[in-house]
């Protein structure tokens, strides 16, 4: 396998054509130390967690999903517009590409949970939602509907501090991730996306009560989370999912894209 790319503020490598658009706001990053040997059963096969200073990390990521767009096309304000908390790892691949592993996805529309479940084939389940703000704090409440475990939830609160000029490498290790690994019938697909640098602020969590992550097979992790981090959030864009197995075709560059969606 190869050593992992380089951490790097912004793409390392184009992600092609356009498939989806999205922003991303409000967003606060919770994350957990732990060990790589607890996570890597999670992960899909041909990937390995991605490791910093000897750790993995367990994230917890609520957020306002904003306007998402299909090839190009305006966002849709409605449907397309909603809050969303995620549970996500971090992996590796053998090409050396940085990713996500997203183990649950909750979100309060359910036609988009159902298009995602079926055509990008992400666990997302269907939530009661809410997202408060009280001057810098922020408050994200998640119920969950459908599928089980049904009620499992997440409510925290997060004080909001001043902007860091420069992420540092933990920080860049967290939220500086340019695609998504899933599982495929013959190995790990990659998602690519492209979004600008995260402007990320210094945060606080004030209060925590979360059944997600168990529901997410991680059971409790112990004590508070060991980085919390808040963005007002970026706009991103999503490129052909490249198959398993798939090379790039010159260093720093991807194979150009099929013109349909591909199914791993």
């Amino acid at each position: 396998m190869a050593d992992p790319e380089p951490l790097s503020p912004t793409a390392p490598r184009p992600a092609g054509r356009t498939v989806f658009t999205q922003g991303w706001r409000d967003v606060a990053f919770l994350h957990w130390a732990v060990d790589p040997a607890r996570v890597a059963p999670l992960l899909p096969a041909g990937t390995r967690p991605d490791v910093v200073d000897g750790a993995t990390y367990v994230g917890l990521i609520p957020f306002r999903m904003q306007r998402i767009g299909l090839l190009g096309t305006p966002g849709i304000p409605y449907l397309g517009s909603f809050a969303e908390t995620n549970v996500r790892l971090y992996s590796v691949d053998a090409q050396g590409r940085r990713g996500v592993v997203f183990r649950s996805l909750d979100a309060e529309r359910l036609v988009p949970v159902l298009a995602a479940r079926w055509a990008a084939r992400l666990p997302y389940a269907w939530s009661r939602m809410r997202i408060e703000r009280a001057g810098d704090r922020w408050t994200y409440s998640c119920r969950r509907r459908w599928p089980g475990p049904a009620g499992a939830r997440s409510r925290l609160t997060v004080q909001v501090g001043g902007p860091l000029a420069e992420p540092d490498p933990l920080a860049l290790f967290l939220t500086a991730r340019w695609g998504l690994h899933r599982a495929g019938r013959r190995g790990a697909a990659y998602w690519r996306n492209e979004h600008p640098a995260w402007p990320l602020h210094r945060a606080e969590l004030v209060d925590l009560d979360d059944s997600l992550l168990p529901a997410a097979g991680l059971g409790d992790l112990p004590g508070p989370p060991d980085s919390v981090l808040f963005s007002p959030g970026v706009d991103v864009r999503f490129g052909p999912v490249v198959r398993p197995g798939r090379e790039p075709s010159r260093p720093g560059r991807e194979p150009r894209g099929p013109r349909r969606l591909p199914r791993p």
